[in-house]
């Protein structure tokens, strides 16, 4: 029998598969084409435009997400999941009121930082592309597939990341370390072009030694038989797909723990990671082409990630002095403010510029 949860997750995801398929064009049988700046405009502010009704959904509708229809129910679900929240004793309407904006708010702070972090896939996913020659063209059937195999994953890494901290709440102190390392080595790191050495990639040796590959692309197919003895293959374009697919999870290894010191609760942290991930797959069209004018926001990236490993590590003393969770929007919002805010102030100087 289905849980509460259960049963909103396929919902939920059953959605996402709809708008997906709608935006590819499945039910028109579009054509692979190079994306507009006006289409990629227009899907990603519907991306947008959804996320923020989704934050209203679970404002109003939060019950749904794990079933609360009582007040014991409600007590089991906030032990479980936000521990924070005082209820107002003898009143489940108020409390679960009370309960469902802080859903809210972690929805929509942990939406916001697996966005901004989120950025820089935009310079891997160009770097894959031209580094498999993929004709432009393919972009957006590559990164479709691509991104609904990153969430699948995604999904593998969230479930089971919330089932260690449920069990073995120390590992919140390595998750903290962790991003605060990360978040000072990006700081200092270099804006030097990387490489990407396509025969010798590990996805591209796994796959070759297990399936059968094509060694030429075939126009828009990800598998192709072979007419003489009708062996099944995948194309050189499937295994972009797998690329792109793996390389967010390895992405994911920074924001997904940075999330999770938002909210402990699995399907809030999901649920940003989908609406967040899938409105940059579709801003990526025109983002691409701008984003070298945003200068300091690797900067900014890098300091969000050590606020955040610290917020983390200082949890308990944080609680103890009363922070709330909307003080970790302001904060956060504000680095990505200031960020976006001095790029714009201070623009690189081109080469015929300097002194």
């Amino acid at each position: 029998m289905l849980t509460n949860e259960s049963l909103f997750f396929l919902c939920f995801a059953a959605f996402v598969m709809l708008v997906m398929a709608l935006d590819l064009g499945v039910f028109t049988k579009q054509k692979s084409h190079v994306v507009s700046f006006k289409e990629a405009a227009f899907w990603s502010a519907i991306w947008v435009a959804l996320s923020v009704a989704f934050y209203f959904f679970i404002r109003n509708f939060g019950y749904l997400v794990h079933g609360i229809t009582d007040m014991a129910r409600l007590l089991e679900v906030k032990k479980r999941y936000a521990d924070h929240v005082e209820l107002i004793a003898g009143n489940f309407e108020a409390s679960l009121a009370r309960f469902q904006a802080n859903m809210a708010l972690e929805y929509i702070t942990g939406y916001l930082v697996e966005y901004s972090l989120s950025a820089d896939n935009i310079f891997v996913f160009i770097l894959i592309f031209k580094s498999f020659g993929v004709r432009e063209k393919f972009y957006k059937k590559i990164l479709v597939w691509g991104i609904l195999g990153a969430i699948i994953l995604r999904f593998i890494f969230i479930f089971v990341g919330s089932a260690l901290l449920q069990r073995f709440e120390w590992i919140i102190y390595i998750f903290g370390a962790f991003l605060v390392y990360t978040g000072v080595k990006l700081f200092f790191e270099g804006d030097e072009e990387e490489q990407m050495d396509t025969k010798n990639h590990p996805v591209v040796k796994f796959t070759a030694k297990y399936l059968n590959v094509y060694r030429r692309n075939v126009i828009d197919h990800f598998f192709v038989r072979r007419k003489t003895d009708h062996k099944l293959f995948v194309t050189p374009l499937f295994i972009v797909v797998i690329v792109v697919a793996f390389t967010d999870l390895i992405f994911a290894v920074d924001s997904i723990p940075a999330i999770f010191s938002i909210t402990k609760d699995p399907y809030i942290v999901f649920f940003s990671n989908v609406f967040a991930i899938m409105g940059l797959r579709s801003m990526f069209f025109f983002l691409s082409s701008i984003m070298d004018q945003f200068r300091f926001l690797k900067t900014g990236l890098a300091v969000l990630l050590t606020f955040i490993g610290v917020k983390m590590l200082a949890e308990p003393y944080l609680e103890h002095i009363g922070f709330q969770p909307v003080y970790s929007l302001y904060i956060i919002v504000g680095i990505l403010g200031v960020s976006v805010l001095a790029s714009w102030l201070i623009p690189e100087k081109k080469p015929d510029e300097q002194i």
